[in-house]
């Protein structure tokens, strides 16, 4: 009995697309010909003394005082953005926002976040609810984005900006690794931060 088809050879889909698909992250992936595997992901991790850290974690815990954290954009802009911003700034490279990636009819749409740092590269994706069908978009990404640049590893968080969860695609292996752990803000900042630089060093 064949496997049935999600992806038709005619349509065309966004990376949104997958984010709304109501199949399992491993039946989409497989049929982008990659496989899936949840397991604790040994990160890289800076040892750099990340010197204006206790300003970032100030300037997050006065925001969540006053901001409702209802909608994608107020997570963006008060968790997400200051953040990378921060990252970007200690590795001395771009953000770009809302970057714009077209590799064919399957795999095209935009990038919420992309930081690249040669050798480096990160892909962000910001959700306001669902990290598991997010991390299913973010996937996809990865494998668009591993069409374009040159490399075998890359690195990509799914975030609601209060919960970050990373993975890592390895192209040689076709597959990409889902790590079980989430990172919180503020109690995981310190932590997320030294990983967000590691990736990008």
């Amino acid at each position: 009995m064949s496997r049935r088809r999600i992806l038709q050879e005619d349509q065309s889909y966004t990376f949104r697309s997958y984010f709304e698909m109501p199949y399992e992250a491993d039946e989409i992936l497989a049929e982008l010909g990659y496989s899936l595997l949840r397991k604790p992901l040994d990160l890289p991790r800076s040892d750099r003394h990340l010197e204006r850290l206790e300003e970032l974690r100030q300037r997050i815990d006065a925001s969540l005082l006053l901001v409702s954290l209802s909608s994608e954009t107020a997570r963006r802009e008060t968790l997400v953005a200051p953040a990378l911003l921060e990252v970007a700034r200690y590795c001395q490279c771009q953000v770009r926002i809302e970057y714009p990636l077209l590799v064919n009819n399957w795999l095209k749409g935009n990038l919420d976040y992309f930081l690249k740092c040669n050798p480096g590269l990160l892909v962000v994706e910001a959700k306001n609810n669902d990290l598991t069908r997010g991390f299913t978009q973010l996937a996809v990404e990865l494998i668009a984005i591993s069409e374009v640049e040159e490399g075998d590893i890359f690195y990509g968080s799914v975030t609601m900006g209060d919960a970050w969860r990373f993975g890592r695609l390895e192209k040689s292996k076709q597959q990409i690794f889902q790590d079980i752990s989430l990172y919180r803000i503020p109690d995981d900042l310190a932590d997320l931060m030294k990983i967000l630089v590691g990736i990008l060093e």
